[in-house]
């Protein structure tokens, strides 16, 4: 049954196949987003293991932000002009393969090198998995599986934690790579079975290689220079240069862009209504939700003394409470459209990080931290269904490779950035506690404290900004491409 039949006898996701096809899909941003944050948990015991010191063991997750950023938007566009399967199955394959020398590793290069290879494999699979899914479900049916996506999307950075702790402690460090083994291969079985061949588009200008050098440069420097920003110092030569080197190299890029008749990525695409207004949200909210659970992870572990184990399942209500927002996100589109959806959510996360900005030294999680994480999970679930609903209305089908890297990138500049900032608060204000005396515990408390109510401030921004972004509710894009051709690209074969 192909998906333009089903929309005809009812929807596709309601058939067994179309909801198989979506959480294959779905299987795919989880284990993106899991491996950024399943590591964390882990690093104490890598360090040990191999003799990392404290200033290169950041390269174990920054190796992996760092190209999975960079090489976002190729290889969105790439999957555009390639072919999305295709471009899904070559990424699962290398962030398996990364995966496995990972887990092998015996020096701090190999595992270095293998955390660089992940995401770039992540930075293809990425955006094609997301562009499949808003390709191949139309209408209702898109906005429904968009909400998922964005729950799982959510989910994996609370199960990261959870399972990072769970594996380090009772199978060894190693396992957090190797449990992605079995997942890359259940993807890659889906991908041949489920999904229908593609050879993408050729260009007739030819390929953007200039374009493609140009965008890749820099967003690699630009994430690289906000993650080494904490130990270089934002005053310092290279990180000032390091951002104005990248500025250069971007304004080189859009000059490009706009000289050439076909380029890698049309300027066009922004004038897309509220695409823009929603990558902006995704980068400002993600700075403070990134942020946010890097600095409780530390409270937890530094100050109230949690084992990994403990620190993991104290993020399981995480979870719910992010399921249970996407899910209402994903019922009140269509009444409301995704604006409201957006700025609620933004608020109701703001509220809940405020609310652990006030975390004592001598905390409790009944008392302090169960209710506002799962305050701020909530919110988190509402705004991430709805930006990613928003980021994506409206987009041609050959751009939709394009527009998945956008607002996936935006999470990961969101990510970098949010870190960079507001560890380099926390970290003056518990450097001036320290040199007044203060007891350790009560300075790092303080400084998680600024930077948390810094985070939370960057959430009311975000819903400011989402004013903006276009209040889509579930009708269908009218593009004059898929009126023309109402198959779509992708679908059950």
């Amino acid at each position: 049954m192909t998906a333009s039949t089903a929309s005809r006898e009812g929807s596709f996701l309601s058939t067994g196949r179309g909801r198989i096809t979506l959480a294959l899909l779905c299987a795919v941003t989880f284990l993106d987003v899991v491996d950024g944050s399943i590591v964390n948990v882990a690093l104490p015991t890598i360090r040990t293991h191999l003799g990392f010191s404290v200033q290169n063991l950041q390269w174990v997750v920054s190796g992996y932000l760092i190209t999975y950023g960079g090489f976002l938007l190729l290889g969105g566009r790439a999957g555009d002009q390639l072919g999305r399967r295709r471009l899904l199955i070559a990424g699962t394959a290398l962030f398996a393969a990364s995966s496995l020398a990972c887990g092998l590793a015996d020096s701090q290069g190999l595992l270095v090198g293998g955390r660089l290879a992940q995401g770039f494999g992540a930075a293809m699979m990425s955006p094609a998995a997301l562009s499949i899914l808003t390709t191949t479900f139309q209408g209702s049916d898109r906005h429904k599986a968009l909400g998922v996506w964005a729950g799982i999307s959510g989910l994996a950075a609370a199960v990261g934690v959870f399972f990072g702790g769970l594996l380090t402690q009772d199978f060894g460090w190693r396992w957090v790579f190797f449990v992605n083994l079995p997942l890359c291969a259940l993807v890659l079985l889906g991908a041949f079975q489920m999904l229908k061949s593609d050879h993408g588009r050729s260009m007739p200008g030819g390929f953007d290689a200039v374009g493609a050098v140009l965008v890749t440069a820099g967003m690699l420097l630009l994430i690289f220079t906000l993650v080494k920003a904490p130990d270089e110092g934002w005053g310092a030569g290279r990180t000032i240069g390091g951002l104005a080197a990248s500025a250069v190299l971007m304004a080189a890029f859009v000059f490009n862009e706009q000289r050439r008749a076909h380029p890698l990525v049309p300027m066009s695409i922004f004038r897309i209504k509220g695409l823009a207004a929603a990558d902006v949200t995704q980068v400002i909210a993600w700075a403070g939700f990134y942020s946010m659970f890097f600095f409780v992870t530390l409270y937890m572990q530094n100050v109230l003394g949690y084992s990994q184990l403990r620190t993991g399942i104290s993020y399981l209500p995480v979870t719910v409470g992010i399921g249970f927002g996407s899910t209402v996100a994903t019922k009140m589109f269509v009444r409301t459209g995704t604006r409201p959806i957006i700025v609620s959510g933004a608020l109701l996360a703001a509220g809940g990080i405020l609310w652990l900005s006030r975390i004592p030294a001598d905390g409790t999680y009944l008392g302090n931290l169960l209710a506002p994480l799962v305050l701020m999970a909530a919110g988190l679930g509402l705004l991430y269904a709805g930006v990613q609903t928003a980021a994506n209305a409206g987009v041609p089908e050959d751009q939709a490779g394009l527009a998945a890297a956008l607002i996936t990138a935006s999470f990961q500049l969101g990510s970098a950035l949010g870190l960079a900032v507001f560890s380099g608060i926390a970290t003056s204000r518990t450097s001036d506690l320290l040199a007044a005396h203060t007891p350790p515990s009560e300075a790092l408390t303080a400084g998680f404290q600024r930077a948390l109510l810094v985070g939370a401030l960057c959430l009311v921004a975000a819903g400011a900004i989402a004013l903006r972004a276009s209040n889509t509710r579930g009708e269908p894009a009218a593009t004059p491409e898929i009126q023309q051709n109402p198959q779509p690209s992708y679908g059950p074969a």
